[in-house]
């Protein structure tokens, strides 16, 4: 597992860069938005060779109010057109993913409309991504595309499209806690996650690990269970990093804790079984 945590888009990506090295991180979750790190206000040749100088990898964020369902033909376009410019910087950054937010239902259009808007926006993008070896990766978000249904209209008709799992968000707006029934579903599509805490209901308040209402241990313990290894963004908004550097600990030691996925018993040897 790797531990990340993402820029601040009003501040240099190369300080952001450079706390996130000194606090041991082992990737910057890259967001390029407003107001300072669009992607024409960025070096991606500069940000790759700080990024490699540091010892660290990237993951591709973009802004999370980007209008792919919106029924104006021309907006949409024009948001499909701002993710193709992501896709080129994070390509040539080096990213491996770039995660995706689904648009938000239009007002007087029904959910089949907005299951299909983003769809067209998703694959309007594909071959970009293909072009520029950029994996894309659908993010759940609060209030919509936040169940094992809503995903699923995403992630179904698009194989090569993958998973990235807020935790946090699976937390809001809901009964109970989503991620579990995700991932039960799309655990082999996991790509990247987002922990932070909240305390439920409709407030997405980015808490340190812990401050809230989510068993992190049990989604920690689901994570490695399922077989997941790879990226996982601390995604705690504080001005004071004690608490971002006091996250990674404790995410560090229930990881250490968890319980690896069980192998199956090895086959016996065809000698044997004669």
């Amino acid at each position: 597992m790797l531990i990340g945590a993402m820029n601040h888009p009003a501040q240099k990506i190369s300080e952001e860069i450079k706390w996130m090295a000194d606090m041991d991180m082992g990737f910057i979750d890259l967001t390029l938005e407003p107001p300072a790190a669009t992607v024409q206000k960025i070096n991606p040749k500069e940000i790759r060779m700080f990024v490699e100088d540091q010892g660290m990898q990237v993951v591709g964020h973009t802004a999370y109010y980007l209008p792919l369902s919106s029924p104006f033909e021309s907006i949409r376009r024009a948001a499909v057109e701002e993710l193709k410019y992501c896709l080129e910087a994070f390509g040539r950054i080096g990213a491996k993913w770039m995660n995706l937010h689904p648009g938000r239902k239009p007002p007087l259009h029904d959910w089949k409309f907005t299951v299909h808007q983003n769809l067209q926006s998703l694959h309007d993008l594909l071959p970009v991504a293909k072009n520029w070896d950029v994996g894309l990766m659908v993010e759940n978000i609060p209030g919509e595309f936040n169940s094992l249904p809503e995903i699923s209209e995403l992630l179904d008709p698009i194989p090569e499209l993958g998973l990235h799992l807020d935790i946090g968000h699976a937390n809001l707006m809901v009964a109970q806690n989503t991620a579990d029934e995700i991932l039960r579903k799309f655990a082999s599509r996991l790509r990247h996650v987002h922990l932070h805490d909240n305390k439920g209901g409709a407030a997405d308040l980015h808490l340190p690990l812990g401050s809230g209402s989510i068993n992190v241990r049990h989604y920690v313990q689901l994570l490695r269970s399922s077989g997941y290894d790879s990226t996982v963004t601390l995604e705690v908004f504080t001005e004071d990093r004690y608490y971002v550097e006091h996250s990674r600990d404790v995410l560090q030691q229930l990881w250490n804790e968890a319980k690896p996925p069980v192998k199956a018993p090895a086959r016996a040897s065809a000698l044997a079984s004669n």
